[in-house]
Formats: C-alpha cells, structure tokens, sequence
C-alpha cells in the first residue's frame, strides 16, 4: 500500500498527515510518499518525513505511482485510474469536478460527506477543524474589537462586559461560546436545533428559543432547511439581540446549498459602531448579505470577518488532528493484509463516498 501526501496550494497552511502520523503507518508496513515542502507550513520539515520513514517524491511520481492520495483541497490534476483520492472536496458544490474525476475512473471520498454518528466521531473532519474555528474566531473577535470583552471595575469607572451573538451551537459554536465565557463576555446562542440547549446553558450562555423549527433528526446531525413561517419568527428573535450584540460569531451552513442569510442588511444598520462580526460560513456565501470570504468589510461602522479557513491559522496541530481523522478513516477501506477493500456495506464507507 503506497501513501502519497501532497502539498496543498496557498494560502492553505495545513497538511494530510504530520511526521508522526506516517511513522504510525511505515510501522504497519505502509510506504508513505510526501511531496517535497508539503508540511513546511505546518512546522514539519521534510527532514521529519524521512526520519519518519516517508520518501519524498515529486507531485507527478505521487499521481501516476500512489494507491491512495491524500489532499485537503482539490489536486491540480486526478491520480491515476484506480488510485484513491481523500480529502474536503465539497463534493455537493462541485459537481463538474466529481464528473470529471469519475470520468477519469478515481475513487472520490470527500469526507465533509461523512455521517456525523456516534462511530464516525473519530474520524469526523469537520468536527475537529471546527473546534478550532470557533476558538480561533473569538480571539479574532478579541483582537478587533476595540473594546474590552470582560467587565472592569476601576477607580476610573466601571467597563461592561462585551456582548457576543453565537449563531448555530454546533462543535464551531459550542468552542465559541466557552472561549467567550473564559474571556468574561456575557453570550446568547441561537440555534434551530432544541436539543443543544443544555449544552448551551452548562456553558454559561443564554439560549434564544424560536418555536417550530423543522426537525433535523434525519438529517445525521447537519442544518436542515427551515419553513418560511419559521425563517420570519427566526429572523424577528435574532434582530432583537442582534440589535444588542457587540460580537457576532456566525457558523450557519447546510450541506450543499448557500449558507442561509442570518444576519439581514437592517439588522446590520442597528448594530452599534465598533461591532464586530466573525463569519465560518464565508466559503458558501456568509450569513450575511455583506460577507466576502478570505476578506474583511466594514460596513456602516460594523467589520465583518470572512474567514472559512480558521483552522489554517492552528496549522501543526489542526493537521495533527486531521490527520488522525484520515488515518482512522483509512482503517475502514484497507484490511489487514494492507490492500484496498472498499465495503459499501458500511455506512460511513457508503456516506464519503463521492465518486466510484
């Protein structure tokens, strides 16, 4: 079983496996190919691939010789007919790519497409990269709002704590809220999801209730589509602590489709000069009608923050825990013997898989 590990293309920072991750497999007896400057940027030198066992091969040695690659974004080019090829394709929103990589007889397995179960905790990507988001985004916050997120008591006068809005309670929103709590800031949390209540409250946060959302169930743990009716209660409930909100830290999304606008362009005229806004759901469009990804917008005095790739600015340990993810994913389509078994029996096998 040959590994190959590719350089990701900038600004991403990260990298399929560290150092440590291709040691666990050269002592199972796997060959495990990098390509030259792949974890440089994640602080691993190709001096620690090749102590680790790995051989450094060029990005055409590792397409056309490795059985399965591994690329958090999507390669410049396919692997060879046959070989395997894992990472974060956004396989639902890029449906020409995935015609185009089944028409060049890959294997896909885009693992934001794993179902988010009790067994697939181990190896869910979007889990662990969205502990670190939602961490990352409230030091953000922090660093650009320009006033304090705890309350001071001072000879001078006494500072109010700062106020922060954290939309969606998922693993991203959860990590937010605790962040904010520890830096003293005094949070609500809205989420469609009842369930997440308790979790929300043992944090230390408020959770704004609208009745009537659709039940998400069925939906192996992700956002579901909303009724109209429930969008305008929704949109009623949010304005009125948006309204009050110094921070606001959206993590919104739904497999597949635009990320739902939240945040509308009158609730942002209410938001007080100085606020700020943190949006994960940059990437598939923002839950704000102002959001740009991979930039910062000020609009009416309010800085909006798109930024869907947080988890790049943790690098050594974000790619550590990716590639934990990956190494246990791999234990479901290679057996013991080391040769490739994909099992579409299994419905974590049957759920990444993208393209056969």
């Amino acid at each position: 079983m040959i590994i190959g590990v590719l350089k990701e293309p900038v600004p991403e920072t990260r990298v399929s496996l560290l150092a440590e991750a291709v040691s666990a497999l050269t002592k199972k007896g796997w060959e495990v190919w990098v390509e030259p400057g792949a974890g440089v940027n994640a602080f691993c030198t190709d001096e620690a691939y090749v102590q680790a066992g790995a051989s450094l091969k060029a990005i055409p040695e590792i397409l056309s010789g490795a059985n399965i690659v591994l690329s958090i974004h999507q390669p410049a080019q396919p692997p060879a007919s046959g070989a395997v090829l894992i990472g974060m394709y956004q396989a639902l929103l890029n449906k020409e790519k995935m015609e185009a990589w089944s028409a060049a007889g890959v294997t896909v397995f885009s693992m934001e497409l794993l179902p988010r179960t009790t067994r697939a905790q181990t190896m869910d990507i979007l889990s662990s990269q969205a502990n670190i988001a939602g961490y990352k985004a409230v030091l953000l916050a922090a660093n650009t709002y320009g006033r304090y997120f705890p309350m001071f008591m001072t000879a001078a006068g006494s500072i109010a704590p700062a106020k922060v809005l954290i939309l969606g309670a998922g693993v991203a929103g959860l990590q937010a809220i605790a962040t904010a709590r520890r830096l003293g800031a005094v949070v609500e949390v809205f989420d469609t999801r009842p369930a997440v209540k308790e979790e929300v409250m043992s944090l230390g946060a408020k959770f704004v209730e609208v009745e009537g959302a659709a039940d998400p169930s069925s939906a192996g743990g992700y956002a579901v589509e909303q009724t109209e009716e429930y969008k305008q209660k929704q949109q009623a409930r949010i304005a009125e602590s948006v309204a009050k909100s110094d921070i606001i830290i959206t993590t919104a999304q739904i497999p597949g489709k635009k990320a739902p606008i939240l945040i509308t362009s009158s609730m942002l005229d209410s938001m007080r000069t100085g606020s700020v806004i943190i949006d994960l759901a940059a990437a598939t469009g923002g839950n704000t009608p102002e959001t740009k990804n991979n930039e910062t917008v000020v609009y009416k005095g309010v800085t909006i923050v798109g930024n869907s790739n947080l988890p790049a600015t943790m690098p050594s340990d974000a790619s550590k825990l990716y590639g934990k993810n990956i190494m246990n994913f791999m234990q479901l389509i290679v057996d013991k013997e080391g040769k490739l078994n994909i099992n579409l029996e299994d419905d974590l096998v049957k759920g990444s898989l993208a393209v056969k």
